[in-house]
């Protein structure tokens, strides 16, 4: 199977061309600097590809060689419909490490065309979403009758500077839940509640994680709420960010944010990497009252990432054309097969 890795040059994309390679992999490695892809290709040995996507047709010509494309670059919300709109074309698959609830959204609106062209559509392939997407699957085959799910994260894991930039996108915009199959946004700091990690007791305060796409269509729950635990001196800013949205939103503060985050690390260091952790938490509510829940641990959430890309890469071929989620694609076992992933009730 011939893989195109794009955003190549990325934080994440370059982990996984690395991890990628120590496994005997000889992806195309893709993205839009030149120097960079370049770098990065002659230090791996692989054969490289510099298109921007904002050159359909070149973009169309480079995936054509391949059979599957993992999407690497963010923020998403802008980058993987012109990404998908030349897979179609190519018949290429299409995978993403995406968690942003638009994207998922937008590409499930094109489940017909996709099955139509004989192309899957995999996005979410990274900690945001498989861990979260297989534990809820999980759980709600445990429920007769599921009626509300809940999922929650909670790590110290230090952000990349494109997982910042797409926050970004984000600001002034409040957060989302599901309620009655509709996404319903509501304000920044919006709903709090106390969750066991089984390290202790935490405040979880209401984010937008993927989830409330994608579990969604994997398990039919059509009332979702995500969290993260927050810590303590962060959840008032939160409160305070829902009275300031017009300005967190204005153009001024966005352009002065990603100047902020361009000046920081690219990531979290190896060491970083190598001691972080995360654990996740999942509660479905049945109709008759019962509460059915479930843990998760996993290393660092970039760590996972690189482990469940590769994984949904290797698996592709097998995934039937349309949109998928990681558990409708794998079924919830797949989490199971991922390095230092626990079940731990």
């Amino acid at each position: 199977m011939t893989v195109l890795l794009y955003g190549a040059t990325g934080y994440t994309g370059e982990l996984i061309a690395h991890e990628m390679g120590r496994r005997g992999h000889v992806p195309t490695l893709a993205g839009r600097d030149r120097e960079g892809v370049t770098r990065i290709a002659t230090t791996l040995d692989c054969p490289s590809e510099v298109v921007s996507l904002d050159e359909p047709g070149r973009l169309r010509d480079a995936l054509a060689d391949h059979d599957v494309v993992l999407n690497c670059a963010g923020p998403f919300v802008h980058t993987a419909e012109p990404m998908v709109e030349a897979c179609l074309d190519a018949r290429t698959d299409y995978l993403d490490v995406t968690g942003e609830v638009p994207v998922f959204e937008r590409l499930a609106a094109r489940d017909e065309t996709a099955r139509d062209s004989g192309v899957t559509l995999l996005p979410g392939v990274g900690f945001d979403v498989v861990p979260t997407d297989c534990l809820a699957r999980s759980l709600t085959d445990r429920c007769a009758e599921p009626r509300e799910l809940r999922l929650a994260v909670d790590t110290s894991a230090r952000l990349s500077r494109g997982t910042l930039r797409t926050a970004v996108e984000g600001l002034g915009t409040g957060t989302v839940v599901r309620r009655n199959g509709r996404l319903v946004h509501v304000p920044a700091g919006w709903g709090t509640r106390r969750v066991s990690f089984g390290t202790g007791t935490k405040v979880v305060t209401t984010v937008p994680l993927g989830d409330l796409s994608t579990a969604y269509r994997s398990t039919g729950i059509e009332t979702i709420e995500t969290g993260a635990a927050i810590p303590g001196w962060a959840r008032p800013g939160l409160s305070l960010a829902r009275y300031a949205e017009p300005v967190l939103a204005s153009r001024p503060v966005r352009r002065g944010a990603r100047r902020l985050i361009d000046a920081l690390p690219r990531g979290p260091t190896e060491e970083e990497r190598e001691r972080g952790s995360a654990r996740i938490h999942g509660e479905v509510v049945c109709s008759d009252g019962r509460r059915v829940s479930g843990l998760l641990s996993s290393p660092e959430p970039y760590t996972t990432t690189v482990r469940t890309a590769i994984a949904a890469t290797n698996g592709i071929d097998d995934v039937e054309p349309g949109f998928r989620t990681p558990s409708m694609a794998f079924g919830p076992e797949l989490v199971n097969e991922i390095e230092g992933v626990e079940r731990l009730r």
